[in-house]
């Protein structure tokens, strides 16, 4: 039937005032009417005034409360107290529509920072151009186009170097296509490529990856600078040197000299300012723009005229004509023949000349054929050679000399270095690391997630395009033997790249030497940035952030320093290539990863990447690591690895949901599954633990030493799980349950305890403890053995818990097929940091238990604590049994067993089972010990008969007119043996099964004593006794009695453990 709710309508502000009036006058109104209106919430009346029976009640909504918080938008009321944990979507969209990337080395949004207002940062407004294609081609194309481009086609050539730059170029695009969808999945905030890998791959992985991409950086910064100074040195000032080039080593001397002044002189520039910097970052990137113009323009011109550069060959050798101007051994002056300025460099002051100059004759050839010449024919093969080889035109006639040993002091052109194929890898790939230069400004970015992949791929596309065109025109316009003069010694001293360009060569010169300054300031500027971000991260310990980055600038300067006393920027390349290749290894397996899990995060809007391409880029990082120099490649594999270990040893705990954890995650279902599929065998069986503990009213652990006992016996292998109960509802009681997991793991990390904590609220002990042994673990990794502790207070009423729990507790992992250790006196046991010097560990084998007796002080004595023990093994022999044998076969079994340990046979002649005869001859025997030291004293020998018992009792007693309403009977020696023949006297068929219940504690009792005696003459001082414990009586009415028997068992023992296996066989003779 349809319902009408009754409002109170409201005189809204312009109405009058008679509003107690209007109330009166109520009337039915609809329910979307009510919600309806979107103003009431300005016609509300004033609280204070008029009754509180006016306003609206609602069980929703506490009215009670005067001070609660009103929140705008009645028709919300039904969520209106969890809007402060809960806020409207309309407040959530609001904030997100207003979200701002953070500014470069800031701490990244997700990670608050406590009691800090955060400043207002302007919205940035750099678009793909600006902000990601130009910055990529500035670090792009740099100091290798224009310093060693034209050496690596002449010595590996055309093919060669086509080959190279294929798969430099492959490499980087591949890693772009990894990094787009790392970029687009989800707000990048500043701090580009190592976000996105710490992100994806977890704190130890992104630190490490971090730390190199740092080093990568820095050293190119030291490349950069030695290019700047061979730039300087030797075409724009060769004069400003230091060492003269008499000297030994001199080049090198001067490079190191001028490169640290230079490094002192950028650091100081970015110390001061980092605005200039980045003014002058357009000034240098139209630098390179020129020069690649320039160089365009003069194969162009090729086509038209020659460039007016000659080289002179000697024979077939290449000549350094910086020394003199005719390319001639003699020269016509006012007709009169005179020898020129080369023959004196091969002659001395009596004629005689250098054999090599007299065979052979000297040719001049144009330095630059030009396109049309057909010298690609011959530039398309390597020619690789050792240091100190001759430069030679293979074509040219020749004659060979046969004394060779001044050729190094004659000006000819030589190898500086050794040369082949992997080197010029290795020397190449810098030239390809400046694809992270967009990703790296992805706080400055007005679209971030469009701009990085466009940008990147397109600036990619072009360089690329640049190179292998470079390298095509080069070798078809430019000689041979000038393309391996890698100074350019043959043409004047100029760059060869520079004789090609149109209109001078300056051109190259000066705008290489602005390039390689500017990139060197980049470098100066972002390393420092790049490593404070790592140190905000907190992951690593001994980084710490402050301010400005001052002490990170100033060991970027020290570590740069390192690579420019190297003094060859053909040495330092390939340092810097291992540490970025490991960098972008790291973004191809970061988003393989990502994309095999398929995590529900994983939404990158750059839809074109896939998981085989991932692997392919990660596998040509690998190669190209190892084929630039594998040596390299393992120290930086090392560096990156201790970092690694490092962080995950000492470093912060952060979780930023990375692919790692992910992965981690789905090998662990993976092995839950395999792990179900076949039962365990016996040589794989270990203890796995259920360890139960219980918590004091502090909810702090009762027991610590229970811990440590796990951490000794598992030593940290194997699974491990820490629980509790806390009586009560997790409603009540849900704070306490996370303190106490909170309090576990702490007592768990003090111990150095490998394994899980968990706490559960339940309506009582009992309950709770029985769902844990059931339902602990998961799949194949669920525990096997429980551990306990005695509970040392089950005497202390009649009905106590602690009885009834632990007895539960047995006959459940009894059922269970679990085995049970359960250890008195656990505060007595030794910590982890105690070591016992000497005793032994005894083990009483009565009964088999699969061999979990044997296998527990093997396990133990596998940890420092109780190294130094000796095992020895215990076995009761009886009246019928060979002690001697026995003995024989225990040994061969512990030999097979692969286990050391000493054997004695314990003889126990007397049964038992026969109390009569043991109590004469105890009373017979004069040198006996008394009965109190060989049996229980009287307060721990008290019996409680069965109903049966009870009853055949309670008609004795009443013939003798006493109606007790129990029998509670104390066995000392004297009342023993007459209440034995008392029942013997007159016993029918009927009494005979009345008394079997109060006999069978009769034997058991004695049972326990005997044993106990033999248990104290042996293993009274030994460091740990392991006991088999018996199972509890099936009839739950002799409860009491069977803790009387385990009480009595352990008595007069310090630390015992009670061990009962599981059912099944633990241990195995066969390999």
């Amino acid at each position: 039937m349809p319902t009408n709710f009754t409002v109170v309508p409201v005189e809204d502000e312009e109405g009058d005032s008679n509003s107690a009036a209007a109330a009166g006058s109520s009337k039915p109104v609809s329910l979307g009417n009510i919600f309806g209106e979107e103003d009431d919430e300005d016609n509300l009346q004033d609280p204070h005034s008029g009754d509180d029976s006016q306003r609206e009640s609602s069980q929703f909504i506490n009215s009670d409360d005067d001070g609660e918080p009103y929140y705008e938008g009645k028709n919300m009321a039904l969520f209106e107290e969890e809007m402060e944990s809960h806020p409207m979507v309309s407040s959530l969209l609001n904030k997100l529509a207003n979200y701002t990337n953070l500014t470069q080395g800031v701490r990244e949004h997700e990670e608050a920072e406590d009691g800090v207002r955060r400043v207002a940062v302007v919205v940035p407004q750099m678009g793909t151009f600006i902000g990601v294609y130009l910055p990529c081609m500035q670090n792009i194309l740099g100091v290798i186009l224009f310093l060693r481009l034209t050496w690596i086609v002449g010595t590996a050539g055309i093919l060669g170097s086509f080959a190279i730059v294929s798969i430099c170029s492959m490499q980087t695009l591949l890693t772009a296509i990894s990094m787009s969808a790392i970029a687009t999945n989800g707000v990048v905030p500043a701090g580009g490529s190592y976000y996105m890998i710490s992100r994806s791959l977890g704190p130890e992985f992104g630190g490490a990856v971090g730390l190199c991409f740092y080093l990568g950086t820095t050293f190119a910064g030291s490349m950069y600078i030695l290019g700047t100074i061979e730039i300087l040195l030797t075409y724009i000032v060769p004069t400003a040197t230091v060492f003269k080039e008499s000297e030994n080593d001199a080049m090198l001397n001067n490079m190191r000299v001028c490169g640290t002044c230079c490094l002192l002189l950028m650091a100081l520039v970015v110390f001061v300012g980092v605005k200039y910097v980045n003014k002058l970052a357009l000034v240098f990137l139209a630098c390179v723009f020129l020069s690649i113009l320039a160089t365009y323009a003069g194969v162009i011109k090729t086509i038209i005229e020659q460039p007016d550069y000659n080289v002179c060959l000697l024979g077939n050798r290449s000549l350094k004509n910086e020394m003199f101007e005719t390319c001639a051994k003699t020269k016509v002056v006012k007709n009169k023949t005179e020898n020129t300025d080369l023959w004196n460099l091969f002659c001395d002051s009596n004629a005689t000349c250098d054999e090599y100059f007299d065979l052979n004759n000297v040719t001049e050839i144009r330095a630059i054929p030009g396109l049309l010449s057909g010298v690609i024919k011959d530039n398309l093969w390597g020619d690789y050679g050792p240091a100190g080889m001759l430069i030679e035109k293979k074509d040219q006639p020749s004659v060979e000399a046969q004394d060779t040993s001044k050729d190094e002091k004659k000006p000819y052109v030589f190898n500086d270095i050794a040369t082949y194929f992997t080197l010029l890898v290795g020397i190449y790939f810098p030239s390809v690391t400046g694809i992270m230069a967009g990703s790296n400004r992805s706080g400055d970015l007005r679209d971030a997630q469009r701009s990085i992949p466009i940008g990147t791929i397109m600036a990619i596309v072009t360089t690329s395009f640049i190179y292998i065109s470079c390298v095509v025109l080069f070798g078809a316009c430019i000689e041979g033997v000038v393309l391996r003069d890698k100074f350019g010694y043959s043409v004047q001293k100029n760059p060869v790249i520079g004789i090609l360009a149109w209109p001078s060569p300056w051109v190259i010169v000066i705008g290489s030497f602005f390039s390689c300054c500017g990139a060197g300031l980049q470098s100066l500027t972002g390393a420092p940035r790049l490593l404070q971000a790592i140190a905000r991260d907190g992951v690593i310990p001994f980084l710490q952030a402050n301010g400005e980055p001052t002490w990170a600038l100033l060991l970027t300067v020290g570590i740069c320093e390192i690579g420019i006393l190297i003094a060859s920027l053909d040495a330092v390349a390939p340092i810097l290539s291992m540490f970025f290749l490991m960098c972008y290894l790291f973004v191809n397996l970061a988003c393989a990863v990502q994309t095999l899990l398929r995590t529900p995060n994983w939404r990158p809007r750059f839809k074109y990447y896939h998981w085989t391409l991932s692997f392919l880029g990660m596998s040509l990082c690998l190669s190209l690591m190892f084929i630039c120099s594998w040596y390299y490649a393992l120290v930086a594999m090392l560096i990156a690895g201790c970092i690694y270990k490092y962080i995950e040893y000492r470093g912060a705990v952060k979780e930023w949901g990375d692919g790692i954890r992910g992965l981690s995650l789905n090998a662990a279902r993976y092995a839950l599954i395999r792990l179900e599929e076949a039962p365990l065998h016996t040589k794989n069986w270990r203890p796995q633990l259920l360890v139960l503990c219980k918590l004091d009213s502090d909810l702090k652990v009762k027991h610590r030493r229970l811990l440590s006992f796990t951490t000794q016996l598992k030593a940290g292998r194997g699974l491990t799980i820490v629980c509790s109960v806390l009586e009560g509802t997790y409603m009540t009681r849900g704070n306490d349950v996370k303190t106490g997991e909170q309090n576990l793991k702490a007592a768990m990390a003090a111990e150095k305890m490998k394994g899980f904590s968990h706490v559960v609220a339940s309506s009582n002990l009992r309950d709770g403890f029985s769902l844990l042994i059931q339902s602990a673990g998961l799949g194949g990794m669920k525990h096997n053995a429980v551990l306990m502790a005695w509970p040392a207070d089950w005497g202390q009423a009649r009905d106590s818990s602690a009885r009834r729990n632990f007895i539960e507790t047995v006959r459940e992992t009894t059922a269970a097929q679990q085995a049970l250790l359960v250890a008195k006196n656990i505060d007595h046991f030794p910590g982890n940091q105690e070591r016992l010097k000497g005793g032994t560990i005894d083990v009483w084998w009565i009964v088999h238990d699969g061999g979990l007796l044997m296998l527990l002080p093997f396990l133990l004595s596998q940890h420092k604590v109780w190294r130094k023990c000796q095992m020895r093994i215990f076995t009761v022999a009886h009246m019928d049994d060979n002690s001697i044998q026995m003995k024989k076969d225990l040994q061969m079994f512990l030999y097979q067993l692969r286990l050391d340990a000493v054997v004695e046979v314990v003889e126990m002649i007397q049964s038992i089972t026969d109390v009569s005869r043991s109590s004469i001859k105890r009373k017979n025997s004069p040198g006996a010990p008394s009965f109190n030291t060989l049996c229980i004293e009287e307060d721990k020998a008290q019996l409680i008969h069965d109903r049966n018992t009870a009853s055949h009792s309670k008609m004795n007693d009443k013939a003798a007119g006493a109606t007790p309403d129990r029998v509670h009977m104390t066995w000392t020696k004297d009342k023993l043996v007459n209440e034995r023949n008392r029942q013997r006297e007159g016993m029918g068929v009927k009494d005979m099964f009345n008394m079997r219940p109060s006999q069978s504690n009769v034997r058991r009792m004695h049972t326990a004593v005997k044993l106990n005696e033999a248990v104290l003459k042996k293993s009274r001082d030994s460091q740990l006794v392991l006991l088999n414990m018996p199972g509890p009586p099936k009839n739950k009415k002799g409860d009491d009695n069977y803790m009387e028997f385990l009480e009595v068992l352990m008595d007069g023992l310090d630390r015992v453990l009670l061990v009962r296996g599981g059912g099944r066989e633990v241990i195995t003779i066969y390999s």
